[in-house]
């Protein structure tokens, strides 16, 4: 990858952040399959899918996390209170099958 100040031209940072994008993604998938056995976890356990003092305690991490990497706080929180909504409706569709 390079550093943005060595793109010389806007194909050039196109591409890095088509590369992002695509990391990105893929962090997201892996995410996810940790949601899945969370949602695994939780029907054994007989937990809720929505635990806010959990969301809370992420969305703080997320915060200082993006505060210490000189990124807007208030962003991060956004886009992972949506990611958190959309991985509580899927822990949801898993705790509410009858598979065992």
């Amino acid at each position: 990858m390079r550093e943005p100040k060595d793109c010389e031209n806007m194909e050039q940072l196109r591409a890095e952040i088509d590369t992002l994008d695509a990391e990105l993604i893929k962090t997201l998938r892996i995410r996810a399959r940790y949601i899945d056995r969370a949602a695994e976890i939780k029907k054994r356990d007989g937990l809720a899918a929505n635990i806010p003092v959990r969301v809370e305690e992420v969305v703080g991490n997320v915060r200082r996390l993006a505060e210490g990497e000189g990124l807007s706080p208030d962003l991060a929180e956004n886009l992972w209170r949506e990611l958190i909504r959309w991985s509580i409706a899927r822990e949801e569709v898993h705790l509410n099958t009858t598979k065992e």
